[in-house]
């Protein structure tokens, strides 16, 4: 996911977005759990991806 395109997005949007990575987040951590996760690179795609957005929220309190 671009920073441009999570800037675009509202504050709601952005939870809403934060909400499904940490959901996706956990399913990988349980695929992996399993042993059924073939790419394990999802892993750090998401985790970057939930620091965009959580950086993307702060950037916006710290401006108010």
């Amino acid at each position: 996911m671009k920073i441009s395109e999570l800037r675009s997005k509202n504050s709601d949007e952005l939870q809403n977005e934060l909400l499904s990575l940490r959901k996706a987040q956990f399913g990988l951590r349980m695929q992996v759990a399993t042993q059924q996760l073939s790419n394990t690179s999802q892993i750090g795609k998401v985790r970057k991806d939930v620091a965009r957005v959580k950086t993307i929220q702060q950037e916006r309190v710290m401006t108010k």
